[in-house]
């Protein structure tokens, strides 16, 4: 019986002042929902980092779960050639998606 395929996201948020924020989820629509309305982790409630500026898709969730890991562990300078790399100006990729 074929169930579908299910997707996995690796994401990261920035605020303003460009600190980042690494997340995993099954569903990126929702989770940046609840990061935006306030309901997202305490580091990004606390520092305002919601804005997504990077974001990769699996269909294997042991996958996504070892490249966040891998991405947290990375210095920082890494994680801003790996957003400036697809994302150079750092715009919310989620622009538009909740109007």
């Amino acid at each position: 019986m074929n169930h579908g395929t299910r997707s996995y996201y690796i994401y990261m948020l920035a605020n303003k002042g460009r600190m980042i924020y690494t997340g995993v989820t099954g569903n990126l629509h929702a989770r940046i929902w609840r990061h935006k309305s306030g309901g997202g982790s305490q580091f990004t409630q606390h520092y305002s980092t919601d804005m997504l500026v990077w974001f990769d898709e699996t269909n294997d969730v042991n996958e996504a779960l070892l490249k966040e890991k891998q991405i947290k562990n990375w210095c920082r300078r890494w994680k801003v050639e790996l957003i400036e790399k697809a994302n150079p100006d750092w715009l919310d990729l989620s622009g538009g998606w909740y109007e």
